[in-house]
């Protein structure tokens, strides 16, 4: 059968993308120790939105090659991944181009011109038709991943449409809408690719352990449901200050963050039931999959606390909340995507006793680092909000120099994860190129 490499190629140019969120993520490090550090060359307002762009294609590229990949035994239309592929490149590449021309014309996260949304939303198109064609005819019996992967992508589509509708002039004439849409759209997109996150980690998980049953068991459709629910309404969590309808802000604080308990029961599960041999076999996904269960933990808690109004009324624009982000993005999606690409390359043989070792070195350099570097965040933004609502006699510029040695511990740490995930990273593009 002729081999698709594209799936590869996604999940290689999405640890690319890691190594550049890493890397613009270290020089707004040092831009908050040095403000003046390449301002002229490369400013802060320039930066935060290459490290944003660059996390988010880290997210999207890779689920989307490993969804790729694990639909290989199905008959695939090549070429519409390729020209996916493709798409997704050129765009990102242009992005780039008007990132750095200080171009920004969209709105918060999504900073690009608004006419990058129709190549964006036709390679979703493309991955909607090429997914749907595989799998429509048995789907009403298929596991539960393969539900949250077709939820992710319609749902993707779908959203990522409802962020730009500020182009109308309804919502850009109206400011409470204009605002309420904006963190609708964006706290659904980021349900959507949760889904598909999810729905790779049951995979793996499934896969992993030689058992299905777990995939169609009521807990796991139970999860589905219930990160539906949370991709719908979880995001008005973010927008207690914003006057809208008071159910909506209950029932959000109700249903905030539920999934990942769910999830965490879940992970728990298959760790007691996964025998050692296939611990030994797949070491690596064992690994990064325990690794994100330890983050689930520790953001459920962060996330209940940060979720209840009279503490997120102190808490909402402070470092606690790049916490929560970053715990997220970095301690649980990146963990669950690096374990898919670990599954891949152990189950194809690819990775070898040294890549092994050294991968395993990386994942304590790693996550050591990202311990402290998450309490650091959570200090700074304790700070911040004690002078924000306690100490306003005091200028800005003077409560930043006091909390200028945080800082650089926050860069300090911030090395170490970058020095753990290029460990990582390195060795996963070197087994990729064996593969291939």
């Amino acid at each position: 059968m002729k081999t698709n490499r594209y799936p590869f190629y996604f999940i290689s140019a999405g640890l690319i993308s890691l190594l550049l969120t890493l890397f613009f993520g270290l020089l707004s490090g040092f831009q908050y120790i040095i403000p003046d550090f390449i301002k002229e060359i490369l400013p802060f307002n320039a930066v935060r939105p290459l490290h944003t762009l660059f996390a988010v294609s880290w997210v999207i590229l890779t689920a989307t090659g490993g969804i790729y990949y694990y639909l290989e035994q199905k008959n695939q239309n090549y070429k519409l991944v390729s020209v996916h592929f493709w798409l997704f490149i050129l765009t990102g590449i242009g992005i780039v181009v008007s990132y750095l021309s200080r171009n920004f014309a969209g709105k918060e996260y999504l900073e690009f011109p608004s006419y990058f949304y129709f190549p964006i939303v036709s390679g979703w198109i493309l991955f909607g038709i090429t997914y749907f064609k595989n799998v429509f005819s048995s789907f009403k019996n298929l596991p539960v991943y393969y539900w949250m992967w077709a939820t992710g992508i319609v749902l993707m589509i779908y959203h990522f449409t409802e962020a730009h509708l500020w182009l109308l002039p309804y919502f850009r004439n109206h400011f409470v809408q204009n605002v309420a849409m904006q963190w609708k759209a964006g706290g659904s997109y980021v349900g959507s690719w949760n889904m598909l996150i999810y729905g790779t980690s049951l995979y793996v998980m499934t896969k992993t352990s030689s058992n299905d049953s777990y995939a169609k068991s009521g807990k796991a459709f139970f999860f589905y449901f219930l990160g539906l629910t949370n991709l719908m309404f979880g995001w008005a969590h973010h927008i207690y200050i914003v006057p809208t309808a008071a159910w909506l802000r209950y029932f959000a604080y109700i249903i905030s963050m539920t999934e990942w308990i769910v999830l965490f029961s879940i992970i728990y599960d298959w760790r007691k039931k996964l025998s050692q041999e296939k611990k030994i076999e797949y070491i690596l996904v064992y690994r990064f999959t325990v690794l994100a269960d330890f983050w689930i933990f520790l953001n459920i808690i962060l996330a209940l606390l940060i979720s209840i109004p009279s503490i997120n009324l102190f808490t909402h624009g402070t470092h606690i909340t790049v916490a929560h982000s970053m715990g997220t993005t970095i301690g649980i999606n990146t963990l669950i995507l690096l374990s898919s690409i670990a599954y891949i390359l152990e189950l194809n043989k690819s990775i070898t006793l040294n890549s092994t070792k050294k991968i395993q070195i990386g994942i304590k350099i790693f996550n050591s680092s990202f311990v402290l570097f998450w309490i650091c965040l959570l200090i700074m933004g304790m700070k911040k909000m004690h002078w924000t609502f306690f100490n306003q006699t005091v200028s800005f510029s003077t409560f930043q120099d006091s909390i200028h040695w945080f800082y650089l511990l926050f860069v300090l740490f911030g090395l170490g994860i970058i020095i753990g995930l290029y460990y990582i990273i390195f060795e996963l593009l070197k087994s990729i190129k064996k593969t291939l």
